[in-house]
């Protein structure tokens, strides 16, 4: 069956209508004649954890998801845009305000907490993710192959690339001794799957590990004054949009105090952080989109298998790798999808 909402698009409690003539997104004061024959759109509620400042080419590779599967925002699906900008303590109110409007589907790429968060205010709204870790073990879906309930997307793999990314962190400062480990305990699966796996693996490769945490931009600046008392040779920052929300600070705090680091998001190596390797975002944003575009129209989530992310990308940035005195082994920029010169 097709999923439909049972309410016109509300956005902060605003009706807005469709910009489908390139009215920039204004309110249209429709005659009450016209507006009665205008047909009530399903609505799609996207949930990001980030910010919306870096979600413009996220947003137009979920739009050409969605137009891969016939969809068309505007002329037959309404999105709504939801960034949390990771205040993950908003997200049960919002669950339940969507809830409350019977939208047609939630989206929820990239982020965990709204995965969780979404299905654990609705087990009737379809929902596709793209979690980083197995969506079983989050208990999203009863199996990757027959999901079973309201929910299905794709799995990203933040943790197992977690151990990888370190590996490459090492190869760019191989005399390192000791790192910092930089997780987000409000985003509690993705940071406690960080701190049992990578202090576990820098002990492997003869890394000592230390950990610091944050959840605000204030949590982050007292992260780096600990290490400017208690000096590390490299940081390996867990996933978290949140964490991408702040690159321009990672890299600003990260420069002056010499600190090499790894992430799993390329948008803080264009901010001028020194490499990034995870699962290619754009690409996980096309595949929710063909995803929720099928469903809106009509195939059932429990009956689209669980996608197993194949694309990973491993970005450097060589002006920040010579302005902190690294040299990137040519082996490791021919393995680069993308280095910043």
């Amino acid at each position: 069956m097709a999923y439909l909402p049972a309410a016109t698009a509300i956005l902060d409690g605003e009706i807005i209508s469709a910009d489908t003539d390139g009215l920039g997104g204004a309110a249209v004061a429709w005659p009450l004649s016209v507006r009665a024959q205008q047909p009530t759109l399903p609505v799609v509620a996207l949930v990001g954890g980030g910010g919306g400042d870096i979600s413009t080419r996220h947003v137009t590779a979920f739009r050409k998801g969605l137009s891969e599967a016939g969809v068309i925002e505007g002329q037959n699906a309404t999105v709504e845009y939801h960034w949390q900008e990771g205040e993950y303590d908003r997200l049960p109110s919002l669950m339940a305000d969507l809830t409350r409007r019977h939208v047609a589907v939630i989206a929820t790429p990239g982020s965990n907490p709204t995965a969780v968060a979404a299905k654990a205010a609705t087990a009737t709204i379809p929902i596709v993710f793209g979690v980083g870790e197995d969506p079983v073990k989050l208990g999203l879906v009863a199996s990757l192959a027959r999901p079973g309930g309201n929910a299905t997307g794709i799995n990203i793999f933040n943790v197992e690339v977690a151990t990888k990314r370190l590996g490459l962190l090492h190869e760019l400062v191989p005399k390192a001794d000791r790192i910092a480990v930089l997780v987000n305990p409000a985003n509690t699966s993705t940071a406690g799957s960080t701190l049992r796996d990578i202090p576990e693996a820098a002990r492997a490769i003869g890394l000592k590990s230390k950990v610091l945490n944050a959840s605000n931009s204030d949590e982050i600046d007292a992260a780096f004054a600990v290490l400017a008392r208690e000096p590390v040779d490299a940081l390996f920052v867990a996933p978290d949009s949140f964490f991408v929300g702040r690159r321009v600070q990672f890299a600003t705090l990260t420069a002056r105090d010499r600190i090499p680091a790894a992430y799993a998001d390329r948008e803080i190596i264009e901010a001028g952080g020194l490499m990034s390797y995870g699962t290619d975002f754009t690409d996980m944003f096309r595949q929710v989109g063909v995803y929720v575009g099928r469903i809106l129209k009509g195939e059932n989530p429990s009956d689209l298998p669980v996608i197993q992310a194949s694309k990973f990308e491993l970005v450097i940035n060589l002006r920040t790798a010579k302005a902190l005195g690294l040299a990137v082994p040519n082996s490791m920029q021919l393995l680069a999808d993308e280095v910043i010169e």
